[in-house]
């Protein structure tokens, strides 16, 4: 559980300062202007999907099933108990970003993003500390589901 307090406290406090220091659409570029800090409240979900969608769609596409997804994956992961700690890690990590985003859309009414990365092919959208802790969540959850496939063929292998 401290992952999973460290992971909304961290997106938390960043957004709080982002908050304070930032106004709306204020840009500062680092690093050859790869890497940039602008605040844009999102009244959407990922890529701003779902903001012109009328209430009370809106808050049940957007809130309510969010926060019971969340619900869910906590009575999950504490109800189950044999989850490898890699599988854990990641779940954590994405119940932890998605209550960051969703305290903000409760809180705020938007979720707060404030990150950009551009390096020509590769570039992201506006961002947040939430949405990095759910993206490696998932990549935990993937790298874990990579090793168990892995070990389940080197134990068919041998057993052949």
């Amino acid at each position: 559980m401290a992952i999973l307090a460290l992971n909304v406290g961290c997106d938390q406090v960043s957004k709080s300062i982002v908050r304070s220091r930032l106004d709306v659409y204020d840009r500062y570029s680092f690093i050859g202007n790869h890497f940039t800090l602008l605040k844009v409240e999102n009244t959407g979900a990922f890529l701003s999907l779902g903001d012109k969608l009328p209430n009370p769609y809106r808050f049940i596409v957007l809130t309510l099933i969010p926060v019971l997804a969340l619900l869910g994956a906590l009575l999950y992961i504490l109800l189950k108990s044999n989850f490898t700690r890699l599988r854990l890690t990641g779940i954590i990590f994405l119940i932890g970003g998605g209550i960051g985003n969703i305290y903000d859309r409760i809180a705020h009414g938007s979720v707060t993003d404030f990150m950009h990365i551009n390096f020509g092919l590769f570039q992201t959208g506006i961002f947040n500390v939430a949405d990095v802790s759910i993206m490696m969540g998932i990549g935990l959850i993937f790298l874990d589901s990579w090793y168990r496939s892995r070990e389940a063929k080197e134990e068919q292998a041998a057993i052949e």
